[in-house]
């Protein structure tokens, strides 16, 4: 985990996200707080337990995205499950732990990409002699039943290494990459057996080849390729097999105990009740289900066991019929800091259009630029779209900043539509073109509901 201060964290927050400084405080201490936590001796470590965060506010105002930085920053394990799917028809108990499995599975993919591109030059050598074998290959070995054979000529001293050489620069130079060889490459089988546990059927899979190792043999089969593909799938072999997936897996166990992140995005849907007749499973129970999680316990996966004892969970949600209070007691007590978002308007969408590293305006810009068009926008049509966007939630659903994405694709709809034939090399987007694009979708209620 990276020595982050919580100014540091803010500040390389404010490039990406407008606004939203108390939340970005709260996260930033939080996170520097597992820091803190991982340099106090060993007999208080295991004590300090993370200080959990609830995020409230409407749908678009960044709690999403905060989370998901953060989690960037730190160079922590991140997943984001939807609490809500765990009150759909087929819901059994021990469904919650799947969201740990999946933290790992996660883990592991991204170490052992980082592991195989650390030994990628290694690779492209062993690639590079395995081709050469290919292409130049050792004589076999006489036959016979040990019986004496007549001798015969002796090859001409370093011949085979001066040809080799020789294919090893032309190979280098690209001479001979649209030359067709067979490679034996290894095939990928599905697995032989699956034996579940009684935990549930979830990612308990053993597979027979992983238990037995080496003992069995590995199933290759030839393909016809040419020598620059061929090289390419060579040294993908390569780098899995130079990988110590022991060790990645022990790493990634140990940064998803110590450094992991769960993102429960809308949690106060398991929060409460309606009072609607239905299938949905008691949100209750939900709650208890997801609470050993929360508060620390062992997961049982396919790699080992995992401890969630200090994975930070950040809970987030509207909370607009219900509040955190209407939790369970012993859950709310686990997510001890708690958030208000503020609602995003018109001042806010100005500067999440032209401020932030990857602002809408940007991204538009970028896209038209492959195309040799110069996309720019005057002041003054920048302050209308984010009026109208201010208009329409307020007068539909307020989707926070998400508006804006609609907005900007029905603004630009016809450029972008006819970029690739327009004779134009640049396009001003001023307050008369945004509001003869978009006046009749923003009068109309039941257009800017259903468009906008």
């Amino acid at each position: 985990m990276q020595d982050l201060k919580p100014v540091d964290i803010v500040k390389a927050l404010d490039r990406f996200i407008i606004g939203q400084h108390k939340a970005k405080r709260s996260v930033a201490i939080a996170l520097r707080n597992r820091w803190r936590r991982r340099q106090v001796t060993d007999d208080l470590r295991d004590e300090i337990t993370p200080k959990n965060v609830i995020l409230i506010g409407p749908t678009g105002v960044g709690k999403t995205e905060i989370a998901r930085r953060i989690s960037t920053l730190a160079d922590s394990p991140f997943y984001k499950v939807e609490a809500s799917k765990f009150t759909e028809v087929g819901y059994v108990g021990r469904d919650v732990e799947s969201m740990v499995r999946d933290l790992l599975e996660l883990t592991i993919n991204q170490l052992k990409i980082r592991e195989q591109e650390s030994v990628q030059l290694k690779a492209m050598q062993l690639a590079e002699e395995r081709m050469l074998d290919i292409l130049l290959p050792k004589p076999s070995a006489p036959r016979g039943f040990g019986l004496a054979t007549a001798p015969t000529a002796a090859p001409v001293e370093g011949s085979d290494n001066a040809t080799r050489e020789k294919l090893r620069r032309m190979l280098r130079d690209g001479k001979l990459d649209d030359r067709v060889v067979d490679v034996d490459v290894a095939e990928r089988s599905a697995p032989m057996v699956e034996i579940f546990s009684n935990a549930g059927m979830e990612e308990m899979g053993i597979n027979f080849k992983d238990m037995l190792g080496g003992l069995l043999p590995k199933s290759t089969k030839k393909r016809k390729m040419k020598v620059i593909e061929a090289l390419e799938v060579l040294a993908q072999e390569e780098a899995q097999s130079l990988v110590d997936m022991d060790k990645v897996v022990k790493q990634a166990i140990e940064k998803v105990e110590q450094a992991g992140i769960i993102f429960l995005d809308e949690i106060d849907k398991i929060v409460g009740s309606d009072g609607r007749q239905g299938p949905d499973v008691s949100r209750e129970g939900v709650q208890r289900d997801l609470l050993p999680i929360v508060e620390g316990s062992t997961v049982n996966t396919k790699y080992g066991p995992v401890k969630t004892d200090h994975i930070l969970f950040i809970g987030a949600g509207a909370f607009h019929a219900i509040k955190p209070a209407d939790m369970i007691p012993e859950l709310q007590g686990r997510f001890p800091i708690r958030v208000e978002l503020e609602s995003l308007g018109r001042a806010e969408f100005v500067r999440i259009l032209k401020e932030p590293q990857n602002a809408l305006l940007l991204q538009y810009q970028a896209m038209l630029a492959t195309e040799g068009i110069e996309l720019v926008f005057a002041d003054e049509a920048v302050d209308t779209i984010a009026a109208i966007a201010e208009e329409v939630n307020d007068r539909t659903e307020n989707i926070g900043a998400r508006r804006l994405h609609t907005i900007m694709e029905c603004l630009l709809e016809d450029i972008l539509f006819d970029a690739p034939d327009l004779s134009s090399d640049k396009m001003v987007i001023d307050r008369a073109y945004v509001e003869t694009r978009l006046a009749d979708i923003k009068d109309d209620e039941d257009l800017s509901r259903y468009i906008l």
